[in-house]
């Protein structure tokens, strides 16, 4: 028997009587609907948290929560985004020539521009805070965009960070960062190695969780 979302498959000899396989799929009624929730909970798992169009209302994930995405006409030439403060929202100032088109894909692009610098600058702060504890100076710095990590940590302690990050909870952030800080003197996930991820962050495996539970969602990006 195969449950997917849209159907119930029973294979079956070619001899067996209709009846016989309706009386099958009643008897497994309670396990497909076991099945049917589990495809539904993994579904929503991996639901991509960026908005179907990059408009005016739309919301935009940043830091673990969502803001209003605003948009302004500019003389200016190109896109420019900021990150409002005082009105706790995202404004994407639009050139006049593109705001009669469908601007959604410049704005998208621009916002990525804009959170790969951004991830940049507090990884550099996070780097700054503790790489002093243990020594661990990195070579480099580097913001990538991965599609199966998060970040590593070269034979040359070059530091790759994946700018995706910054769409989660600044504390996950941080535990990354540490985590691959971590790896200039260790280069294992041994026992040793998480005990030292602990000195600098106590609580990393509620951090370590949150990634692993909705790091699909993340990975879909923008």
């Amino acid at each position: 028997m195969i449950v997917t979302p849209s159907k119930v498959e029973v294979v079956a000899p070619v001899k067996v009587a209709e009846h016989k396989i309706h009386q099958f799929v009643q008897s497994k009624r309670e396990w497909i609907v076991r099945a049917l929730a589990k495809i539904a909970a993994k579904s929503q798992q991996h639901e991509t948290l960026a908005p179907a169009v990059y408009g005016h209302g739309a919301d935009i994930p940043y830091q673990g929560v969502s803001y209003k995405l605003t948009v302004r006409p500019t003389k200016l030439k190109k896109i420019k985004i900021e990150f409002s403060q005082e009105f706790i929202e995202f404004i994407a100032h639009v050139p006049d020539a593109l705001m009669i088109h469908d601007h959604s894909a410049e704005i998208k692009e621009a916002l990525i521009r804009w959170m790969k610098k951004e991830s940049k600058s507090q990884v550099e702060q996070l780097v700054n805070r503790y790489a002093e504890k243990k020594q661990l100076f990195p070579q480099t710095i580097k913001i990538k965009t991965q599609k199966s990590r998060w970040g590593s940590c070269g034979i040359h302690n070059d530091i790759h960070i994946n700018w995706l990050l910054i769409i989660a909870p600044p504390e996950v952030l941080e535990y990354v960062v540490v985590h691959e800080l971590c790896h200039i003197k260790i280069r294992n996930h041994s026992a040793h190695f998480w005990a030292l991820v602990a000195e600098h962050l106590p609580d990393y495996q509620s951090r370590r969780y949150w990634l692993k539970k909705h790091g699909s969602s993340l990975m879909m990006g923008l």
